[in-house]
């Protein structure tokens, strides 16, 4: 059982983000995913409850509540997509246009 939660403000660590969540029940994992370059936190993470009505308890209270500044996004995760599948059917990034080129 996993909650998405955005719009996080980029000071926030993981755990703040327990406190916050553990009003609700039981707390499991905390995610809070990091940007590879910079490594500052990407203003979001993923928040694992006990149990699903935990989870639910915490959704229903701080979907759009304001914290440190913010209005919190909160609901339940989606599955990652598989992000390797290009979906273009091949055109790598000039959106189906002809790649050839006239010189005349």
């Amino acid at each position: 059982m996993s909650i998405y939660v955005g719009n996080l403000s980029y000071e926030v660590t993981a755990e703040d983000l327990g406190e916050i969540f553990k009003e609700y029940g039981t707390v499991g994992r905390v995610q809070l995913p990091t940007d590879r370059e910079t490594g500052r936190p990407r203003g979001f993470a993923f928040v694992e409850m006990g149990t699903e009505a935990e989870e639910t308890a915490a959704i229903e209270a701080l979907d759009g509540a304001e914290w440190m500044g913010r209005d919190l996004k909160v609901n339940k995760a989606k599955p990652r997509e598989d992000r390797r599948s290009s979906g273009g059917g091949g055109n790598w990034g000039n959106s189906g246009r002809s790649s050839r080129r006239n010189y005349n």
